[in-house]
Order: structure tokens, then C-alpha cells, then sequence
């Protein structure tokens, strides 16, 4: 099974071809339009299953199956934490939870970028479990902000979610340290100078145990589309999507 997150910045229904090439099984969209909007050429596949949240239709979350596998909505979906999304996961040869993520909420007043997911992995803690759980997309976060997010900074979240044996995938990937990740997934302004890692994916151990390679997107092939660039994960799932 290969999942995939990219905040595409707006206007997929022009971009989509672009990571399409890289056949992900699951494709998680931040930044996505509504469906609405998503024509396509008769040359891109349409996804087999989709759901989109937010509220402007410009730029909402889109998650999207290019594979068996389906999506339903939890029935204790937390509207108030707008774009983080608990899915059940099925059809594929292995079920899991999928939490999609665009900590983005720009109303809430305790804070609209990491502690969304702070709040998030709260007010879900029964249904983040040790096992077949996976948390996806864009953070808008990184360990270098701590001090400025005193209560629920990046490092909390990440504590948190240890405590559960979920781990990021590309950290255990590569051997990285929090806040000293050698493959940025943003870069501000698209200039390849001001590079940051805001982009994870997280997996319970039973998950992680099956990665079979990670891969960030780079500068030079991906900042013409977006100021971020894609994680791709490959898991090695008997009989998992394709």
C-alpha cells in the first residue's frame, strides 16, 4: 500500500496528474477544492472513493482512493476540529483507522495549526490505538516552534502519540531527530532557502514494522505546483492495495 500526502496550494484539479504518476493507493490533499470544482481530463483516473471537508470550497481537505480500499466517517467525527478527519478503512486487504490532518482552523482562538492535533489525539484518544491506527497530512508543525505553542507544542504531540507506540514514519525511516529533519516538506515562499519539515505521517508499530520506503518530494521537481512537497510511504501489507 503506498499512502501519500501533499498540500497541493490550491487548483488540484490542475495538479492531479502530477502526483498521480506516483500511483498512490490513498492520496491525502490539503488545500484541495471541493468536488464540485474537480473536473478532470478524460486522461487522469477518477478515485474509486473520495470525501472532502471544509468550508471554503476553494480549499478544503480531500482524501481520495485510487484503489479498493473505501472510506466511512466515524460517527464521533468532532466537527469543531474541522479538518481532522477519523476514518475507518476498509476494502483494501487491511483495515485501519486513518486520521487525515490539515491543522488549519483559523477560528478557533486557542490556536488554529498544531494544536488542532493536540486537541485532535484528546478528544480521539480511545480510538487512537496502539494498533491500525495511522494519523496523515499537514501538521503545520515541527519541534522548532515549541517554545512559541507552550501548551500542545509539536513535542507534546508527539510524546503523546510515543506513549501509544505510534511513531513518525519518516523518522523511524531515516534515523531522524524531531526539528532536525534532513528532508524539508515546505518551503516558505517556494524559496529553497527557507526549507522547513511540516508534513508526517504517523503509524502504529504494527504498521510501521511493514514500511518499505519513504520518499519526500524536492525542490526542484515539486515547488512549481506547491510550497510543499509530497511524503510518499510505501507499506509491504499481504495483499494491501496494489
Amino acid at each position: 500500500m503506498k499512502i501519500t500526502t501533499w498540500n497541493c496550494n490550491m487548483a488540484f484539479r490542475k495538479k492531479a496528474s502530477v502526483i498521480l504518476e506516483h500511483h498512490p493507493d490513498i492520496l491525502i490533499v490539503p488545500e484541495c477544492e471541493h468536488p464540485d470544482k474537480l473536473i478532470f481530463s478524460d486522461d487522469i483516473p477518477a478515485p474509486a472513493d473520495m470525501c472532502w471537508f471544509g468550508e471554503n470550497r476553494n480549499k478544503g481537505l480531500g482524501i481520495f482512493s485510487y484503489s479498493p480500499f473505501r472510506f466511512k466517517l466515524q460517527r464521533n467525527y468532532n466537527k469543531e476540529l474541522k479538518t481532522v478527519i477519523p476514518l475507518t478503512v476498509t476494502g483494501g486487504g487491511f483495515d485501519f483507522t486513518l486520521f487525515a490532518i490539515w491543522a488549519n482552523n483559523p477560528g478557533d482562538a486557542d490556536g488554529q495549526y498544531v494544536e488542532q492535533v493536540w486537541k485532535a489525539i484528546h478528544y480521539y484518544n480511545r480510538r487512537i490505538k496502539s494498533n491500525q491506527t495511522m494519523l496523515i497530512g499537514d501538521f503545520n508543525s515541527n519541534s522548532i516552534w515549541d517554545r512559541k505553542y507552550r501548551v500542545g507544542n509539536h513535542s507534546h504531540v508527539v510524546n503523546k502519540l510515543d506513549r501509544k507506540g505510534i511513531k513518525s514514519c519518516y523518522h523511524l525511516h531515516y534515523n531522524q531527530e524531531q526539528g532536525k529533519e534532513a528532508h524539508p516538506t515546505f518551503y516558505l515562499y517556494k524559496h529553497q532557502d527557507k526549507p522547513y519539515h511540516l508534513d508526517y505521517c504517523f503509524a502504529s508499530s504494527d504498521l510501521a514494522r511493514s514500511i518499505q520506503s519513504v520518499e519526500i518530494g524536492d525542490h526542484a521537481s515539486w515547488s512549481r505546483y506547491s510550497d510543499h512537497m509530497p511524503v510518499m510511504i510505501t507499506f509491504a501489507f499481504p495483499g494491501a492495495g496494489s
